[in-house]
């Protein structure tokens, strides 16, 4: 099951008698694992039935002891165990499991990387609960989440606001969530959120930001480029050469993509790029400007810049300066 349909069945009170939230993004471990917490026992009842471990603090016996106990005065007991990547030889809590009462709601949540689904503890509980591995949203898949949790909540978004946020958060969706929770809360229902709004109450600019920047070279807009630039040059707190020569690396990787891709209908450029089909215009524009060679030769630039901005034969030059070289050389 993905975790929608692990919290469906939770919402629904229907719980497995154990579960292994694994995996390298934190999100949606923490989604399951705090639901459970919340609504697994009424309020009155957390106080004498429900146990919080900590991984660092406890060894599998321990653990062990506490599933086995029954619940006061209530129907459930639960135990969950936060930080379980940090018990030591927790695939030896295999044999447990079968000493487990029904009474027990077990959960194991054991973040920022994989268990190994090889061992026998995984392949038990994959059998007798849910085995959850939370994996890792790449770049390209943030603005599709960021629709999709907005549009749960009521909320729909423009193309070009979708596209800042993603391209200002990043990946880190306890980040973004906390963000989009802002938006929600300032906003009424049923809004359709622009970059305005965006810029209102996220505080990125809608004029000068990676997206205008990318399309500025796209199109070859120098003069709006060099606007940009001059603005993220006096913000570089804000705008660090590096994550635009990133970035910008991402962009020209996607051109490159587009070049190879001999089927070029909005659909399946779409599906290629990791774009939402809207920007796939933008994309084919900026591929006329660019072609393949062109393309190689910017991530080289990009390339360089990226060493630049950590300081490699960078010498005495400002980070402003240096901004406004990369994108001369970029689109000269």
């Amino acid at each position: 099951m993905d975790y929608e349909q692990i919290l469906s069945e939770i919402h629904k009170k229907n719980f497995a008698p154990v579960y292994f939230l694994t995996g390298e993004e934190p999100y949606f471990i923490d989604m399951v694992s705090d639901t459970i917490e919340n609504e697994a026992l009424d309020e009155a009842d957390r106080a004498f039935n429900q146990i919080v471990l900590y991984g660092r603090d406890v060894d599998v016996e321990t653990i062990a002891n506490h599933a086995r106990s029954f619940p006061m005065m209530g129907d459930r007991m639960v135990v969950i165990v936060k930080e379980a990547q940090d018990v030591k030889n927790l695939e030896n809590f295999e044999p447990y499991l079968d000493t487990i009462p029904d009474t027990t709601l077990l959960v194991f949540v054991y973040k920022y990387k994989k268990f190994d689904k090889r061992k026998a503890l995984a392949k038990k509980i994959d059998k007798k609960g849910v085995w959850f591995e939370s994996k890792a949203l790449r770049d390209y898949n943030i603005p599709a989440w960021i629709v999709s949790y907005l549009k749960a909540d009521g909320y729909s978004i423009t193309p070009k606001a979708t596209q800042m946020l993603a391209d200002y958060l990043g990946t880190d969706l306890h980040k973004v969530a906390n963000e989009l929770r802002k938006l929600t809360i300032a906003l009424p229902k049923n809004k359709s959120i622009d970059d305005a709004d965006v810029e209102r109450n996220i505080g990125i600019s809608k004029d000068y930001n990676m997206f205008e920047l990318q399309n500025a070279i796209g199109s070859r807009d120098v003069l709006k480029a060099n606007r940009i630039v001059n603005y993220f040059g006096d913000n570089t707190k804000e705008n660090p050469l590096l994550v635009a020569a990133i970035s910008l690396y991402g962009f020209f990787a996607k051109l490159i993509k587009l070049h190879c891709t001999q089927d070029k209908s909005q659909g399946n450029l779409a599906s290629v790029l990791g774009v939402i089909p809207y920007f796939v215009k933008d994309y084919l524009v900026a591929a006329r400007n660019y072609p393949p060679a062109t393309c190689i030769r910017c991530v080289s630039i990009l390339r360089e810049f990226d060493l630049k901005s950590k300081g490699y034969e960078s010498g005495e030059v400002s980070e402003k300066d240096l901004y406004r070289e990369m994108i001369f050389k970029l689109m000269h």
